[in-house]
């Protein structure tokens, strides 16, 4: 399941790439805009700016924008850094140690093909694909 860290991530992705321009944009801004509480986007942002989705700028005229343009950001590694491991099952993870009942597991193919499509799906959806959605101007996204 997709968490509100994960959600709302996307949401705070998807308002900088609508509003990208040459200046920075302060959190503020997009706090008022999403409604979210600017104190919790501050706990989203590291994560972001860590996996080099966003550049920030301290001061007057400071804020946050993308680091690469909305085409090349994709639902997946939007996701994968606001939320972690996706992986549906424990044995899936990255880090995990291989499970010694794998090759008489009749459920593990099921996982794994859920996890892919999974993958697969928010991997072919990037910010700029939400971007061409038509809304109306007071949409909540």
């Amino acid at each position: 399941m997709i968490s509100t860290k994960g959600r709302y991530s996307v949401r705070i992705l998807l308002d900088l790439a609508e509003h990208q321009g040459a200046a920075y944009i302060p959190m503020k801004d997009v706090a008022k805009r999403q409604g979210i509480s600017l104190k919790y986007i501050e706990q989203l942002l590291p994560a972001l700016k860590a996996g080099n989705l966003l550049d920030s700028s301290h001061g007057k005229g400071g804020g946050y924008r993308l680091s690469r343009e909305p085409d090349a950001i994709t639902l997946w590694e939007i996701l994968r850094l606001a939320e972690g491991d996706l992986a549906p099952v424990s044995c899936l993870k990255e880090d995990a140690k291989p499970c010694a009942r794998a090759a008489e597991c009749r459920t593990l193919s099921i996982w794994e093909e859920y996890f892919h499509l999974t993958k697969d799906y928010f991997s072919g959806l990037t910010l700029a694909d939400l971007m061409q959605e038509e809304m109306p101007d007071n949409y909540v996204i």
